[in-house]
């Protein structure tokens, strides 16, 4: 080694660091990459993103042999340091391998780690892509020493009770999935953000949630006369109307308006008639969820449903419509503005009907009420009141003021509710 030229010493050093460098970029650049926009790429037909990818199939070969050459070349190149030092320090040896040793720890520091590994973070692509080149014949070459040390490495992994699972490292929970949307800015238009947001909150909403309650379903009682139900249908504003007997429980079925009009264009029509063109109806649980209701609606292809308890009695209807609305919002611009059950008042306070559902209000007025209890606004005060009040009484829930303004048969008619100003502290 003594004859060999200092300048041939110093050459093969520098490039015993630019591989350094290359495999420490690498190994920051293939595991900085985006996993989903790989796919895509890989799938659009890009080169270097199909290398990567296969690369990356098995993470753990791939690390074993960057690895393996970034050791390789900073052991060889602190031989070669070592060396030179010794060459020129002649007379102290010593002394010249602890000025080596450190001015090379400096200069890997700089030039073979910080520097490259903060470039291939911010710029994975253009580094990861062209590394794949040399990385895969550099894979397929050290393939014995990297099955070696992965086997040796995987054993312990394992004796230590850790699972090494190549699949679910890249699959997404939901609410990693959401925070993925949130996050998305600019890419994803906030619209659509919050469509996404809403198809998975399918999933924490039930039926009972959205229903139309008991108390306000239109429909028609085949106990009325001829002329009462004529009357009902000419004027209906609603496509579909459930058809009972008697008593809501004794539900007949679902009436669609397409198929009265035929009958309603004749002189005249019986009962009979109507029930020949009614649908039988469709009976879902109201603790249904949303997400799984829809599929349902598609799979017996239905709009509307008939909501029944564990006991079987009638609680509400759901329809397509309600589910649909879960997900793109409300069909009218303001809710506010065009609900009837809220009324907005100068004052900025709001006079709400106590058959509100919590859920229509917090999304009307963007309130955060309590949706974990009681579905309706009067449900909700008289659970917080604990008793039926008989008088016009104010209470307060979180931020929000509360003042009842007329009392119905055991339950709220209207209220009048206030957002609460807080103070807050001055910065």
């Amino acid at each position: 080694m003594s004859e060999i030229p200092l300048s041939v010493l110093f050459s093969v050093l520098f490039l015993l660091i630019i591989f350094s460098a290359f495999f420490s970029s690498s190994e920051t650049g293939m595991m900085s990459l985006n996993r989903y926009r790989l796919r895509h790429m890989s799938k659009q037909g890009h080169r270097g993103a199909r290398r990567a990818s296969k690369l990356l199939m098995r993470t753990d070969r791939l690390i074993g042999v960057i690895l393996i050459g970034n050791n390789f070349v900073n052991i060889a190149a602190a031989s070669i340091s070592t060396l030179i030092a010794q060459r020129i320090w002649v007379d102290n040896p010593e002394f010249g391998v602890t000025i080596a040793t450190v001015l090379l720890t400096l200069v890997i520091l700089i030039f073979s780690e910080v520097t490259p590994k903060t470039i291939a973070a911010n710029h994975p692509e253009k580094i990861a892509f062209p590394a794949s080149y040399l990385l895969r014949p550099l894979l397929w070459l050290l393939m014995p020493f990297v099955w070696v040390v992965n086997g040796i490495a995987n054993f312990i992994i394992r004796l230590s009770g850790l699972q090494i699972d190549q699949d679910s490292k890249d699959l997404l929970s939901t609410e990693e999935f959401r925070t993925l949307v949130q996050q998305a800015g600019a890419v994803i238009p906030e619209r659509r953000q919050q469509m996404l947001l809403s198809i998975l909150d399918l999933e924490t909403v039930r039926v009972n949630d959205i229903m139309v309650p008991r108390n306000e379903i239109v429909g028609i009682d085949l106990d009325d006369s001829i002329r009462e139900i004529e009357a009902q249908l000419r004027n209906s504003q609603h496509t579909r109307l459930p058809v009972w007997k008697g008593n809501i429980n004794n539900m007949i079925g679902v009436l669609h308006m397409r198929n009265a009009v035929r009958v309603l264009a004749q002189e005249s029509f019986n009962k009979a008639e109507l029930m020949q063109i009614t649908r039988e109806p469709y009976f879902i649980p109201e603790t249904a969820q949303l997400h799984n209701q829809l599929f349902h609606f598609q799979s017996e292809q239905r709009r509307i449903a008939i909501v029944v308890d564990e006991y079987g009695e009638v609680q509400g209807i759901a329809t397509l419509e309600d589910i649909l609305e879960e997900i793109v919002g409300d069909f009218t611009s303001d809710v506010s503005t065009t609900s009837q059950d809220i009324t907005p008042q100068e004052d900025g306070s709001f006079i709400i009907d106590g058959t509100t559902t919590i859920r229509e209000l917090n999304k009307a007025l963007d309130y955060s009420l309590p949706v974990g209890g009681p579905k309706t606004f009067s449900g909700l005060i008289i659970e917080t009141l604990e008793a039926i009040p008989e008088n016009s009484v104010c209470l307060k829930i979180n931020d929000y003021q509360i003042e009842i303004l007329k009392v119905q048969t055991n339950t709220i008619g209207s209220a009048k509710i206030t957002r609460a100003v807080t103070n807050k502290p001055r910065s």
